[in-house]
């Protein structure tokens, strides 16, 4: 979907709200009545055409007459560039204009997923695999965003944002986003404190990349209207804000220099545009304007992220909105139901209509199929959805067109293999957006490329750009993939020829007696030699083609394309052999998606059966193969379920399943690798596939592993990653000493970004120096630690010490729980403890300190500071096997009377607590706002009263405990109460 070029034979509407069925809109002035108004302004001002390039008296951010300029200029100005605006962004070209008719971008919008963070890490996979990894998982951590709230202020962000990236795949919806928010700007209904929007597409601004003009000069060419504007004045007055709208960064043809170019702060100073556009980025020119760029992934890399505020994604559809398009863009909703459950029963079409494009793909070749009253083989794969698609653009230009069937036919099947090997040497090129040039080279006589345009109105598509020269796109990259394998499969089946050799060599490739094996064994080892995976959905079109099913489709348009006799069954042997030499499980999913294409689910079959026999008892006697782990993994991958959690011990505790697995681990949210003799080469490959910008990992659990220091360090080196999406990191018991709990720490130091909230450093021997590093990180008002835990860490007193200190000196702190078990605190470290507690900026809400040979004085201290403060926000505290006595005893019993106090759970499990435990019982009953909900007293000596008092306290209405445990070291005293 694109957006509709500019007609500028249409006269001036007078209602936008009229036109785009809104509502409650900004009024808009009509062309006559914003002309009129402009006129006499001008005329009281005396204006002129703004200032040229020749005009030096006028330097940026000084214009003189910036400041003499009326709130009524400004609005009659802004008014004319929105009824501009409006007559090209109002519309979407979507599908078939033969009947002279777009429709309106507010009738068929659909809201897009957008979130906000990522990173400027270029992803080599093929963009369809993103699809098919990242897009239909949705992350917890994500921050979904508005389209319209961009540039609203981040709470927590120091600076303003001026300069947002968002970036997304061929296809997802960027420009449609650029022309829904412009249009509500237009409108009145976002962004009405932005006065001047200027959309500049790069695919425009490569017709002009080799003149030189000023920025003013620009945005005459680029909007007319402004030359009636003092434009200098305009962009200068401090009334008005300035949006640019750099669309298609992709797109651009010359590289942007950000750092090399010269600097140009005069908006009247003429230049190349690359100079105007990295002076824009970089905030030398208009440093005050609002800047947004859009691109597909693999163009971040031109910009310098330290230009750029935010950084959006685009992610297309949700699943919610795939079905609220279909039923949208289908009016009958009988149609738009069966359309939904059939696009659902296929996994692979279904993960693709996370992409718009392919949704109005399916759209309209499944409502014209399923309209029908006879149809054929409904599609189910790739191959046969673009083939349909491709079959039903011919006989809807056929019926367009006049003259004689079969030559309108000779003409459009030519018309759609100039196409294809347009497709095919431009696929190589990574070019999108072509040129005249682009057409010439490739033999397409420029003279007839409009009708090319006409004929192909779905597939290939002609714009206007600045009355200049023409631009041409096909709809969508996977079109431009699928018309290149269908020129590959018929220069070969009808020529003899092998193209991609061709292309390699730079040598006509023919053969006297054609193999078909040969020619896609050829393909697929091609494709796998790709570094960007640029070949691997051409990969998967070429092999649909080579079925004899998909071939006659496509014989009406083909005839002479003759039937092959080869064996299906001799490539998809090779393709299983290049499965099984395949060390890469990520290299061979997509050879899986090429036996789906061609109707073999044989390895699939097999580990399904692995996994519908294995349940919970796992695969670690099942001994699979190399090829059988690859299809394991893309099982899981393709799954209907979301990979949540993944439980490596589910599979096999075993390190090599780690290795054949990663790319399920980095699909899912929460990975559980405990206990799984994971070494440091394991815990290297794993981080290494962590730091993918396309992994969803926010929990990991590395418990009772052996990562060693190299794999802490790698873990270190994720943690300083901006991108790293790890919130909560589970490292018990890995042998970690204080060099590595150093190298760890100083990662979350450097990372004022970093999302950690969740430590796990128990049973380590972090030593004083590691435990003096966690408090410096706690000292940090970045640190954004909830949740800490370091039992059995060999803590001492002093270690205590140096913690307690670092949260009182951050009142920013976000500690809310502190596990310290099984240290030695002593009294003096739960003294320390106390005096936090007793703050009231402290946050804790959880304190564990099981066996850390607290006595009375310890326990009596913490007793008292909970009670000396209102504020606490402490709900559980656990003193299990410590030695409180009978006076502490009596210090826990007033804490329990307290009606403010917000304990919740209290663990005093073998405490040695005699008797005077009816105390805390009785303490409990009289207070009737306690919000205790779980008593720990096991293994104590309470006496047989304490059980009466318990019993008593059970049947108060107003006691809200859930879980009691009072069973005692007594044989003939045992109570275990669940009350939940």
């Amino acid at each position: 979907m694109e957006v509709q070029t500019p007609d500028h034979g249409t006269p001036a509407q007078t209602n936008i709200t009229a036109q785009t069925g809104g509502t409650t809109c900004a009024p808009v002035i009509d062309g006559n009545t914003v002309q009129g108004s402009l006129t006499v302004i001008n005329n009281i001002y005396g204006a002129q055409e703004a200032p040229t390039s020749s005009s030096s008296s006028v330097q940026a951010g000084c214009s003189p007459g910036a400041s003499a300029l009326t709130k009524e200029y400004i609005t009659v100005c802004k008014q004319t560039h929105k009824s501009e605006l409006e007559k090209t962004f109002r519309s979407i070209k979507e599908g078939l204009s033969h009947d002279g008719n777009s429709m309106l971008l507010n009738k068929i919008y659909t809201e897009l997923y957008i979130t906000e963070g990522g990173s400027g890490e270029v992803n080599s996979e093929h963009e369809v695999r993103q699809i098919e990894t990242k897009f239909r998982r949705r992350p917890k951590q994500e921050t979904p965003i508005k389209c319209n709230d961009i540039f609203k202020h981040i709470p927590g962000k120091d600076k303003p944002i001026r300069t947002v990236l968002t970036r997304g795949i061929a296809g997802i919806g960027k420009t449609v986003s650029v022309q829904k928010f412009i249009l509500d700007w237009i409108e009145g209904k976002a962004n009405q404190d932005v006065t001047f929007i200027f959309p500049l597409p790069f695919r425009e601004l490569n017709l002009i990349k080799h003149k030189k003009l000023s920025l003013m000069d620009l945005l005459h060419l680029f909007f007319p209207q402004t030359k009636q504007f003092r434009l200098i004045d305009l962009i200068n007055c401090a009334d008005c804000t300035v949006m640019f709208i750099l669309d298609g960064l992709d797109e651009c043809r010359p590289p942007l220099h950000l750092e090399k170019n010269e600097i140009l702060s005069d908006e009247t100073e003429s230049a190349s545009v690359d100079v105007l556009l990295t002076n824009l980025i970089r905030g030398k020119l208009l440093s005050s304007s609002l800047l947004w760029i859009t691109t597909r992934p693999a163009a971040v890399s031109q910009i310098l992220l330290q230009h750029i505020n935010l950084v959006t994604e685009i992610r297309g559809f949700s699943d919610p909105q795939k079905e609220e398009y279909f039923r949208k863009r289908i009016s009958d909703q009988r149609l738009a139901k069966e359309i939904i459950t059939h696009i659902k029963s296929s996994r692979s079409l279904y993960i693709m209509c996370h992409i718009p494009v392919f949704c109005w793909i399916s759209a309209t070749v499944l409502e014209e199929m399923l309209s029908e009253v006879e149809i054929g083989e409904i599609p189910r794969t790739l191959t046969q959805m673009f083939t349909y698609f491709l079959n039903f653009q011919i006989k809807h230009s056929s019926q367009k067109c006049r003259g004689n069937r079969d030559t309108n036919l000779h003409q459009t099947r030519n018309i759609i293999l100039a196409l294809g090997k347009l497709a095919f040497q431009q696929l190589e090129n990574g070019n999108i957006i072509f040129y005249e040039d682009d057409l010439r080279q490739c033999g397409i006589n420029i003279k007839d490329v409009s009708v090319y345009s006409e004929v192909c109105t779905q597939i290939f598509r002609e714009e206007s750009a600045l009355h200049l020269e023409k631009v041409f796109s096909f709809i969508h990259l996977t079109v431009q993939e699928f018309l290149a394998a269908l020129y590959a499969f018929f220069s070969f089946i009808s020529n003899h020829r092998n193209v991609l050799l061709e292309q390699a060599t730079g040598c006509f490739a023919f053969f006297k007696k054609p193999q078909m094996f040969d020619f896609l064994s050829c393909a697929v080892d091609k494709a796998l030699k790709s570094e960007n995976e640029h070949l691997n959905l051409f990969l998967r079109f070429l092999l649909g083609f080579s079925l004899e099913s998909n071939q006659t489709l496509l014989q009406r348009l083909l005839p002479e394309l003759r039937k092959s006799s080869h064996s299906k069954e001799q490539i998809v042997w090779y393709i299983k052999k290049k499965i099984r030499e395949n060390p890469s499980a990520e290299k061979s999913i997509n050879l899986f998606h090429c036996l789906n294409e061609l109707n073999d689910h044989s390895l699939v079959q097999e580990v399904q059966k692995y996994l519908n026999r294995s349940n919970n008892s796992g695969f670690s006697g099942a001994k699979l193969s190399p090829a059988q782990w690859s299809a394991l993994v893309f099982v899981l991958l393709n799954s209907e379920e979301q990979l949540d959690e993944f439980i490596l011990r589910k599979y096999d505790p075993s390190e090599e399943c780690l290795l054949r697995l990663l790319p399920v681990v980095k699909a899912s949210r929460k990975a559980v690798l405990g206990h799984c003799s994971i070494t440091e080469e394991g815990c290297v490959a794993l981080v290494k596939a962590l730091k993918s910008n396309l992994s969803n990992v926010s929990e990991l659990d590395l418990s009772w592993n052996n990562p060693g220091y190299s794999g802490v360090k790698e873990l270190s080196d994720l943690l300083k990653e901006p991108h790293c999406k790890l919130e909560k990191l589970h490292l018990e018991m890995c042998s970690i000493t204080s060099q590595c709990c150093a190298v760890l720490i100083n990662s979350l130091k450097s990372n004022p970004s970093s999302h950690l909230r969740e430590l796990d450093l128990s049973w380590n021997d972090p030593g004083e120096s590691g435990v003096k590093e966690l408090s410096d990180l706690l000292k940090n008002p970045h640190c954004k630690l909830e949740k800490l835990h370091l039992s059995d860490c060999s803590i001492t007193d002093k270690g205590c010490v140096a913690l307690v200190k670092a949260l009182k000196s951050n009142p920013s702190t976000h500690l809310k729980e502190l596990n310290l078990n099984n240290n030695e605190l002593k009294d003096s470290g739960a003294k320390e403890l106390s005096d936090l507690l007793e703050d009231p900026l402290c946050k804790l809400e959880t304190l564990e300190l099981a066996v850390c040979s607290i006595t009375g004085e310890g326990c009596a201290a913490l007793a008292n500071a909970l009670k000396s403060n209102p504020s606490s926000q402490l709900k559980e505290l656990n003193l299990n096997r410590n030695y409180p006595g009978d006076s502490a005893v009596k210090k826990l019993s007033d804490l329990l009377k307290d009606p403010h106090c917000k304990l919740q759970k209290l663990g005093l499990s073998e405490c040695r607590i005699t008797g005077k435990s009816g105390t805390l019982v009785k303490a409990l009953k009289s207070n009737r706002l306690s919000q205790l909900r779980e008593f720990n007293l096991k293994w104590n000596k309470p006496g047989n009263s304490a059980v009466k008092e318990v019993s008593g306290l059970l049947e108060d209405p107003h006691c809200k405990l859930e879980k009691l445990n009072l069973r005692t070291i007594n044989s003939n005293i045992s109570c275990i109460v669940n009350t939940a």
